[in-house]
């Protein structure tokens, strides 16, 4: 039950204050979204967010502005829980109600909510269907609003009825089907691929929160997503050259010392869209949210390397850390990648073998039950389902690391290219991009200023000192604030940067290009244009960001 106070604003005009808000959209309007985020097979095309979560948003602001200024708010956390007289979903039947035809269900922990009649009764409701047939979990993480008890009165009173156990989705699909075991996915994900499974969210969701929910953590799959069993998982550590490899249960790895890493990853071809445009590229076609940051806890792999029995001498003599994954090709080939021995082996590199995400054991989809996190390092090389190390003077044989994932001249074609006379990618450039607004959004401007919000990383343990944005082509240019950036100095500075520019807007103008541009502590700097650096298999995709809008006064 909730325990809620008694407010001094009517629920009615609370609620009407609250709509008038949701349908001004915050001062955004999208005019193109559907270009750019096509969202499944309904046509739908995400917008703006959850209804729940923006609810929850407009509700907070609200309240905590007009209502509560002075008062406690005590909530008790069964909202979502069991209840009993209520009939069961699936999580696959919750999935079928995405449009207004089949009703528009969300999950919220075990409750099921049909709210439809949120979407056809107020001004913009039909706007924010991002959740659509799944959970509101993390959009609640991203607005951070879980305590306010209007919130779960509103969201109770849409209630319909329990949701099962998710394991129950496995007992339809299609067995036949390499990928019919892969896990379900949250409807916020943008599939750039089905099979293998590859998807992005919305930049504009990545840059409310420093910590990436997991629901909304790009996925790059390569093949089919392993079911592993955790009772009987095994890690085998090999040092070429012993006759012995040494075995590691997950209890095992569990029971040692472990540690947090907050890192960020990101995939080789972050951006490779934009890429795109100047010529075709071979690769799926990212946008600007193939990169998330996450809490990973786990054992550091240098300790359990020694336990394995490398020594110093050892360190000295071999060159690379290989790994292997639990995903296989048709041919039995396992996914593979491998690291310089240097950074599995200094304390300083946070290499750890993961057992948890952002406080949770590892999605399947983000290598369930041990992924290795390697900070600093391309996404490619942070293997999922971590199945054997091996200590080795050679790198990994995989298809990945010697024939994907390396840069090339922009005059090398597919007729001359040569993998073998490239190296594979470790650290990654300097990076940025806007996520709100979005290229082809309406925007009003208030007080003559426009709000930007954005990211920028840069690999190796780099730190952002600054992001430069102009709008009027580089004459001038505003210095952003960098709003959340962790305090680790580099080169052990793992996460993004969150960062925010207020832009100045002239009267008279209508339509504006902004470009983005961030410096790390090196002093590295992106490339002002995409003709220079483009490569046939568009990864290290790191030019100016540029956006495209309008403006309404």
């Amino acid at each position: 039950m909730i325990k809620s106070l008694r407010p001094t604003l009517s629920s009615n005009r609370l609620i009407n204050q609250l709509f008038r808000t949701l349908s001004q959209s915050n001062g955004y309007e999208n005019d193109n979204r559907d270009k750019n985020y096509n969202k499944n097979n309904n046509g739908q095309y995400l917008v703006l967010g959850t209804t729940v979560a923006f609810i929850g948003y407009q509700i907070y602001d609200i309240t905590r502005k007009k209502v509560y200024a002075d008062a406690q708010i005590e909530v008790d956390y069964d909202v979502g829980k069991h209840k009993q007289n209520l009939p069961t979903y699936t999580v696959e039947e919750v999935s079928q109600h995405t449009e207004q035809s089949t009703g528009i269900w969300v999950t919220y922990k075990e409750g099921v909510y049909d709210v439809t009649n949120f979407v056809n009764e107020h001004p913009g409701g039909e706007q924010i269907l991002i959740a659509a047939g799944s959970s509101v979990e993390p959009f609640w993480m991203l607005y951070a609003v879980h305590k306010n008890p209007h919130v779960y009165e509103l969201l109770e009173s849409f209630r319909i009825g329990n949701l099962s156990n998710v394991d129950a989705v496995s007992l339809t699909q299609d067995m036949s089907d390499p990928y019919g075991r892969d896990p379900k996915r949250h409807n916020a994900l943008i599939p750039a691929s089905k099979k293998p499974f590859n998807a992005e969210t919305l930049p504009s969701l990545l840059v409310e929160n420093f910590i990436t929910p997991n629901e909304l953590f790009y996925v790059r799959n390569h093949l089919p997503v392993p079911n592993i069993n955790p009772e009987t998982y095994e890690l085998e550590i090999e040092i070429e050259g012993r006759k012995k490899s040494k075995v590691f249960t997950l209890e095992d790895l569990k029971k040692m010392p472990c540690r947090t890493i907050t890192t960020t990853i990101m995939c080789a071809g972050n951006r490779r869209s934009e890429m795109t445009k100047i010529k075709p590229v071979k690769g799926l076609n990212w946008g600007a949210a193939a990169i998330g940051t996450a809490k990973f806890k786990g054992v550091p792999l240098r300790e359990v390397l020694k336990l394995a029995g490398l020594s110093e001498e050892d360190e000295e003599n071999f060159k690379h850390v290989q790994f292997e994954g639990d995903d296989v090709d048709v041919t039995g080939k396992m996914y593979g990648a491998s690291i310089p021995i240097w950074k599995a082996v200094d304390k300083r590199g946070d290499v750890i073998l993961a057992y948890e995400m952002n406080g949770v054991p590892i999605p399947r989809d983000h290598g369930f039950p041990i992924r290795v996190i390697v900070p600093g390092i391309v996404g490619a090389r942070n293997v999922k389902w971590l199945t054997k190390v091996v200590i080795s003077k050679k790198e990994s044989d995989s298809h990945w690391q010697q024939n994907d994932y390396k840069g090339f001249s922009p005059s090398t074609d597919w007729d001359t290219v040569d993998f073998k006379k490239s190296p594979a990618i470790q650290e990654l450039p300097v990076i940025s991009a806007i996520g709100k607004p979005l290229d082809g959004d309406t925007v009003k401007v208030e007080d003559g200023h426009i709000l930007v919000k954005g990211y920028a990383w840069s690999g190796g343990g780099q730190k952002i000192v600054r992001v430069d944005l102009t709008s009027d082509g580089g004459k001038t240019w505003h210095v952003a604030n960098l709003d959340h950036q962790d305090p680790a100095e580099p080169p052990r500075h793992w996460t993004w940067t969150l960062w925010s520019a207020k832009i100045p807007v002239d009267k008279n103008t209508k339509n504006m290009e902004i470009w983005a541009k961030a410096v790390d502590s090196n002093y590295n700097t992106q490339p002002e244009g995409f003709e220079n650096i483009w490569n046939l298999r568009g990864v290290l995709s790191n030019a100016y960001h540029r956006i495209n809008i309008k403006l309404e006064h």
